[in-house]
């Protein structure tokens, strides 16, 4: 009898391969007091451990292979980064000699103590951080531990062509089972935003991640059908399906061959509407991967990077150089977002806030912190300014809910303007300013904030959880999370409709944007701009050249009548099945 297994699928591709049973990254830490002559030697044991891990992840840096994603070489330097912090390194010690416990002991309770800092957290960098926190945990904890769980350092012919399956898994490690030619890989814990999700896509790794218990059911050597699509794993298939899955591999073959292919076309429909396909990137490194498909243009470029997994703050200076290197890289025009931070950061470093909310999602965050921290926001502002000449550059605002906030931060843009210009320093005085439309007071306003503004990009990710009152990363509430509730499109609708009658240009840079089952319909809508990762623009840009704007726009209105999203779900279906 077949199994199925059911999570978060990863990476759109299917894999099938022989099990690889990682042994279970957590154990029951040993917990127990000690003497005031015990201090050095707990402590030396911590920094011997901090030292071991350190090490592997030199050891991994250097085997990592060429081919592997630049984004990989990333993540192990954040992992360093973090090893580093005073959180991970020198409170552990603190807490050691304050209580009389073991290094065991004190390490738990520093990740206990965090983990309640980013519980509810929203933001997709902090989320991030937290996970890789917990990874470099465990890792120190298994130095600490003499039954440590199965090393990945043992043959490479074990990986070779096999899915791996683990409780949890490292960026770093997933970058060394990349070179030891792994097909794929199954986990407990994780989701779909964590930082090894994230760099499994960019490896175009297969996965299914978040199957909880259910992974305690395979053994060594069974089967495994993983569908990273569907988040669908089988365990032990029978023949048919296995002919199945392969005819499937295949057919994914000759299609990222054609999708290659469209690189140097035109994202043009067939009546002949240009339809702008831009890419979302995170860090610098991110350029490149929208150079290989094709992109030239920046439609949302995400600036908090520069500020997580450290312990000071980026200056003017450092920040206006990673600006300015990334619009000098760029041939078209690069939209920089002011940044997004949560309730849970305070601008001291990095430190977790004390106060931090239940749901920092609805608090102090984005604009709303950026207002109320000048010192964190002017030379942020300051540093795109410069590096505005150095390239095409828009700002774009996030989180805008009323007029006030846009207008308060206008006014911090021309007092920067005079500063810079009474310093002699160059900038572009009429740099674009457009704001993200992601929360429902602002759709339903988009006609105000469209005569105030150069252009309007809709972040459908936080709208329709906003919307629908969800938190889209609460696995209990996420069958919620619909892009096709009557109330999302009819807001969608509205904003883009807003947007032309006042002749100011709408663009989406939410996860909606690059899914291509979306494509035809926001095109009907009258969308015209398209921002998404840059692996995505091949499907969607495929979508765009075989379809006529004029008839979808013809068509979409009676999607707009449906009043549940499985009607609607399946007009959008028949849109996208017509020739």
């Amino acid at each position: 009898m077949v199994l199925s297994l059911f999570g978060s699928g990863i990476g759109f591709k299917v894999a099938i391969g022989k099990a690889v049973v990682l042994g279970p990254v957590h154990h029951k830490f040993p917990k127990y007091k000690i003497s005031t002559n015990q201090i050095e030697h707990e402590s030396n044991r911590f920094q011997i451990a901090l030292g071991t891990v350190s090490d592997k992840l030199d050891a991994i840096q250097k085997t990592v292979s060429d081919e592997s994603s630049s984004d990989a070489k990333s993540f192990i330097d954040v992992h360093r980064l973090i090893l580093k912090d005073p959180i991970i390194s020198k409170q552990p010690i603190e807490f050691i000699k304050q209580n009389l416990v073991n290094a065991e002991w004190a390490l738990q309770t520093q990740i206990e103590r965090l983990t309640t800092h980013f519980l509810g957290i929203e933001d997709n960098y902090l989320r991030g951080k937290k996970d890789d926190i917990q990874q470099i945990v465990d890792h120190i904890l298994q130095e600490l531990v003499t039954e440590n769980g199965t090393p990945i350092t043992v043959d490479p012919s074990n990986f070779l062509g096999g899915v791996v399956v683990t409780n949890d898994l490292m960026p770093a490690d997933l970058v060394k089972l990349h070179d030891l030619g792994i097909a794929g890989f199954i986990s407990s814990l994780g989701g779909p935003i964590s930082h090894t999700s994230i760099l499994a896509r960019s490896l175009s790794i297969p996965a299914v991640v978040g199957l909880h218990g259910t992974i305690n059911f395979i053994r060594n050597n069974d089967v495994l059908a993983v569908d990273g699509h569907n988040g669908m794993v089988l365990v032990n298939p029978d023949q048919s399906l296995i002919d199945e899955f392969q005819e499937r591999q295949r057919k994914q073959n000759r299609r990222e061959k054609y999708l290659i292919s469209l690189k140097r076309k035109s994202s043009k429909t067939l009546d002949g509407k240009v339809i702008n396909l831009l890419g979302n990137i995170e860090v610098p490194l991110d350029v490149e991967e929208l150079k290989n498909v094709g992109g030239s243009d920046v439609g949302l470029y995400r600036t908090e990077f520069l500020y997580m997994n450290r312990i000071d703050l980026p200056d003017e200076t450092e920040q206006y150089q990673t600006y300015k290197n990334v619009l000098s890289a760029i041939s078209g025009t690069v939209t920089i977002r002011t940044l997004d931070l949560g309730a849970d950061k305070q601008v001291d470093g990095g430190r977790p806030n004390e106060d931090a909310k239940v749901n920092p999602a609805l608090g102090r965050r984005a604009i709303r912190l950026c207002l109320n921290e000048p010192m964190l926001f002017k030379p942020h502002l300051r540093a795109i300014m410069r590096a505005s000449v150095h390239g095409s550059c828009r700002i774009m605002i996030p989180m805008l809910s009323s007029l006030s906030e846009l207008d308060q931060t206008l006014r911090i843009i021309e007092e920067i303007k005079e500063d810079l210009a009474r310093e002699g320093l160059d900038f572009d005085p009429n740099i674009p300013i457009g704001g993200m439309i992601e929360v429902p007071a602002a759709a339903i306003a988009a006609d105000l904030f469209a005569k105030n503004l150069d252009f309007l990009s809709i972040g459908t990710n936080d709208l329709i959880q906003y919307t629908l009152a969800i938190d889209r990363i609460d696995d209990e509430v996420d069958y919620l999370y619909d892009p096709l509730h009557p109330s999302v499109l009819r807001l969608i609708d509205s904003v883009i409709r807003a947007g032309k009658q006042a002749g100011t240009p709408v663009a989406m840079c939410g996860e909606m944007a690059g899914d291509p089952d979306y494509t035809r319909l926001l095109l009907g809508l009258g969308l015209m701009e398209f921002s998404m990762v840059p692996k995505r623009i091949p499907e969607v840009k495929e979508v765009v050249r075989k379809s006529k704007k004029a008839t979808l726009m013809l068509e979409v209105p009676t999607i707009l009548n449906c009043t549940t999203p499985l009607e609607a779900r399946s007009f959008v279906e028949e849109l996208n099945t017509k020739s």
